[in-house]
């Protein structure tokens, strides 16, 4: 889903902004007298009524459902929301449950906003791994759906083409996909593959890295998570960043579009790497003709990136609110609320039970094959504290590869930079 970079997430906010974080202290302190304790609960949902709309029926039911605790809601909207609980955090005022975006998991969890979630394992061995968040191997958060990315195609291009329709078990080699743009380039498609480009912050991680790994590269070592050296500027990174830099080279891709999927919808472009989000709109407009593909192989099998958002209990809750959030949470993973969710924003919902009653996951529903993409396919960023700062140092590496700068130093100088961050926290806990 579209993200905004999460350095910003780590950044000195604004005194505007810790006023505005203030106002979660307001339910935060026990309810007086023998009424139920409240646990205060902030959202990034503002912007997204069919989100926020499901959350304030779990919340009603919740508290219709027993004497104990009360949960508030506040809702923001998500270009706010980050500073918001930083801000909260430097002045003690964080809310006791909060929703955060996968890949921070273990950057708030090392800074100790949050604590181990503590919910029945019951409930998270039940989930996808990617909708799990970790630290150091402990879960400190668990969220309701993933998403999922693919390349969309019409079956009627592939086949006037001669291409062949590749399968999760049968991919494009990368080889066979550049031919391919190729193909559909000499077609008549000046630029055949909308690659997403133009977008900026964590859509570049959570696209081109999956890409990366499947080259044999990746992020970071994770085995230590305390360098990416040999990793991110390895053979394997080379060879994808390599082939990455010789597309935009060739007019095989650009960073020309607009961000979304019309140039796709429109038939612009042949093939389209995109995410679940603009499936329902790309179905809507070319109907059985659309194809729901995986990513091409780049050597090592197919991959693509995992981890949506997800809820957490801040370290500012008292015992009494801590055992609100997590009778609350708990009551939260019904497959009718993952359903609600999965309905009303086009997202996997992330038990297996609650896939069979949802609208398009189903084994009949039209977006099924993101399931098995999801499944097969989805590896999570690399669960570091370091987070932040290796993606937004990633993207800046691989927007000059793209621009034309030579490959081997770009990465070097971005191993370099990851290293030094790594270091100077003294590994960030590992």
């Amino acid at each position: 889903m579209k993200r905004r970079s999460l350095a910003a997430m780590v950044a000195a906010t604004t005194v505007t902004v810790m006023g505005l974080a203030a106002c979660g202290q307001a339910g935060q302190d026990d309810a007086a007298g023998d009424g139920p304790t409240t646990v205060t609960m902030w959202t990034h949902s503002a912007g997204n009524p069919a989100e926020l709309a499901v959350y304030q029926q779990i919340i009603s039911d919740f508290n219709a459902s027993q004497d104990d605790y009360e949960v508030a809601e506040e809702s923001f909207p998500q270009g706010a929301y980050n500073d918001a609980i930083v801000a909260a955090a430097a002045s003690g005022d964080l809310p006791c449950l909060l929703d955060m975006d996968g890949p921070i998991v273990p950057n708030w969890a090392w800074a100790k906003y949050i604590q181990p979630l503590g919910i029945s394992s019951e409930i998270t061995d039940s989930l996808l791994p990617t909708a799990v968040g970790t630290y150091k191997d402990e879960i400190y958060s668990a969220g309701y759906w993933d998403a999922a990315l693919s390349v969309f195609a019409r079956r009627s291009v592939l086949e006037k083409n001669d291409i062949r329709i590749p399968t999760v078990d049968q991919p494009w080699s990368v080889e066979e996909f550049t031919a391919a743009l190729e193909t559909l380039k000499a077609a008549g498609y000046d630029t055949p593959l909308d690659i997403g480009a133009e977008d900026t912050g964590e859509w570049w991680s959570y696209a081109y890295s999956p890409m990366l790994q499947s080259a044999g590269g990746d992020l970071i070592d994770r085995d230590t998570m305390l360098s990416a050296d040999g990793r991110l500027n390895g053979p394997g990174a080379v060879a994808f960043f390599t082939w990455f830099q010789d597309a935009f080279a060739r007019g095989l891709t650009s960073n020309s579009g607009t961000i979304g999927n019309q140039e796709f919808n429109d038939d612009e472009v042949a093939l389209s790497y995109t995410g679940v989000w603009n499936a329902l709109e790309s179905l809507q407009t070319v109907g059985d003709d659309l194809l729901i593909l995986p990513p091409p192989d780049f050597g090592q099998g197919p991959r693509i990136g995992g981890g949506s958002w997800q809820w957490g209990i801040s370290t500012g809750c008292s015992e009494a609110q801590a055992a609100g959030a997590r009778a609350y949470l708990e009551f939260s993973f019904k497959d009718e609320y993952l359903v609600a969710f999965s309905d009303g924003q086009v997202v996997i919902p992330a038990t297996e039970s609650a896939l069979g009653a949802s609208k398009y996951f189903a084994e009949d529903g039209d977006l099924r094959p993101f399931v098995e993409l999801s499944q097969e396919l989805a590896l999570a960023r690399p669960a570091t504290p370091a987070y932040p700062v290796i993606s937004s140092t990633f993207e800046k590496a691989a927007k000059d590869i793209m621009n034309g700068a030579d490959v081997q130093s770009t990465l070097d100088g971005a191993v370099s930079e990851i290293d030094t961050n790594i270091q100077s926290n003294d590994g960030y806990g590992f």
